[in-house]
């Protein structure tokens, strides 16, 4: 875990605005083998991700008609696979590399999430990339040393997304009593709110599937341990067995008992369209919300408002969705044009216009984006840094896999609150050393 510590370290980052275009990708002649990144077949691209609806959908699409301006000759296959956080597309992405039947590219979270990828020797380093597309002058210095292992780097984002956002209905919050322009100031103050939301008849906060409720478990951590301690859980510092995580995991357990109890069958959508509907007060989720609430017609301020997670003020929760040059791609020339135009300025204005998160370049122009986007940018240039679990920034796949399975098993109901933390010390017994 040593060499991944920059991920998970508490960082503020200072941006250095840098103008820097993003170039065009020389197409690699067709038929060759070995050399440099992305040297080889260059007809077509199979790119495999899990944005196949919604808002990521969308942004999918608009990146392919970037795509197919930028490198017309190069043929896009579409091999998204639905699931939120990409729990379906990963498991069929692990089975097609064991099995030597690599796709062209792949979505990955960047951060921690490589590490199993890189330690299998099934992704390429793509750093020749960063010289030849400029990304180390448009790319925040300290998201490349983010992006950076062992001296090499593997993957390419297109946006940095934030994962601390509490998304509320005001109206909701006006009937029950709570002045929707001030914030609850602590977890205790919201849970304290939350109360007042039932005692009203709605659903004070809603969840989905597993990985929702681990997103929402992550930001209680930070708001009771604040950010150097969350950080210390990833690196071995803070120890999983301690009390403030006792007092975090009592904190989540009360707030779960507040949630729909559909839950465990949605999605983040469909939890969140409660929030808007009007029959729940709040739901914790990352910025890609903002696409969804535009894509309905929704205004911030009247049919939505959003805040940091209470005691999560000055944090930003961090995740990039990044993409990579897989070993044995059969299409090494198209891999190397979709790392080009997802690293362009026109691909990342495109994209995240429609996703809601933020450019990953510092050089985009940021009239163009959306006054949440812009106050996210300020966050992301002034607040401390901390790495998104549920969003593989945190840890490896294999722990944060057992952490979601302790998280299910908990709100389940099959385990009770000391088991649970006890199931998390096992769980990141790795990362110690």
């Amino acid at each position: 875990m040593k060499r991944i510590a920059a991920v998970a370290s508490a960082v503020t980052i200072g941006l250095t605005l840098a103008a820097c275009g993003g170039g065009g990708a020389t197409t690699p002649e067709a038929g060759s083998t070995g050399g440099a990144a992305g040297a080889g077949d260059a007809s077509e691209v199979q790119v495999v991700t899990w944005w196949a609806q919604g808002s990521e959908k969308a942004g999918l699409e608009a990146l392919e008609k970037v795509f197919a301006t930028q490198h017309p000759d190069t043929k896009f296959v579409n091999a998204a696979l639905a699931g939120g956080a990409g729990s379906q597309a990963k498991q069929k992405l692990q089975a097609d590399l064991q099995a030597g039947n690599p796709p062209d590219t792949f979505q990955a979270h960047a951060g921690a999430e490589l590490t199993d990828y890189i330690d299998a020797g099934q992704i390429e380093d793509v750093s020749a990339l960063y010289d030849e597309f400029n990304l180390k002058q448009a790319f925040p210095e300290n998201l490349v040393e983010r992006l950076t292992v062992d001296g090499k780097i593997y993957s390419i984002p297109s946006n940095i997304h934030r994962a601390n956002v509490v998304w509320a209905n005001p109206a909701v919050l006006k009937e029950a009593g709570i002045n929707p322009d001030t914030p609850p100031a602590s977890i205790e103050a919201w849970i304290a709110d939350m109360e007042k939301i039932k005692a009203k008849g709605k659903t004070p906060i809603t969840v989905g599937m597993d990985w929702t409720q681990t997103q929402l478990l992550e930001t209680i951590l930070i708001s009771d341990l604040g950010a150097e301690k969350y950080n210390g859980l990833w690196d071995g510092k803070t120890d999983w067995a301690g009390a403030d995580v006792t007092k975090a995991l009592t904190n989540f357990q009360k707030i779960m008992s507040f949630t729909n109890p559909d839950r465990d069958g949605l999605d983040w959508e469909p939890a969140m369209q409660k929030v808007v509907d009007g029959s729940a007060a709040y739901n914790v989720m990352g910025d890609w919300a903002v696409a969804g609430f535009d894509s309905q017609q929704k205004k911030e301020g009247t049919d939505y408002i959003w805040f940091p997670v209470p005691g999560n003020e000055k944090v930003f929760d961090f995740l990039a969705d990044s993409f990579t040059l897989p070993v044995g791609a059969k299409h090494p020339g198209g891999s190397k044009n979709w790392l080009q135009t997802i690293s362009s300025s026109e691909g990342q204005l495109a994209f995240n216009k429609v996703k809601g998160s933020i450019p990953a370049r510092t050089d985009v122009d940021v009239a163009q984006l959306s006054e949440y986007q812009q106050k996210a940018m300020e966050s992301f240039k002034n607040d401390t840094i901390v790495s998104s679990l549920a969003h593989g920034a945190a840890a490896p796949v294999a722990v944060s896999t057992q952490i979601n399975q302790a998280v299910v098993k908990f709100t389940q109901g099959a385990s009770d609150l000391a088991g649970f933390q006890k199931e998390l010390v096992t769980a990141t017994a790795s990362l110690k050393g």
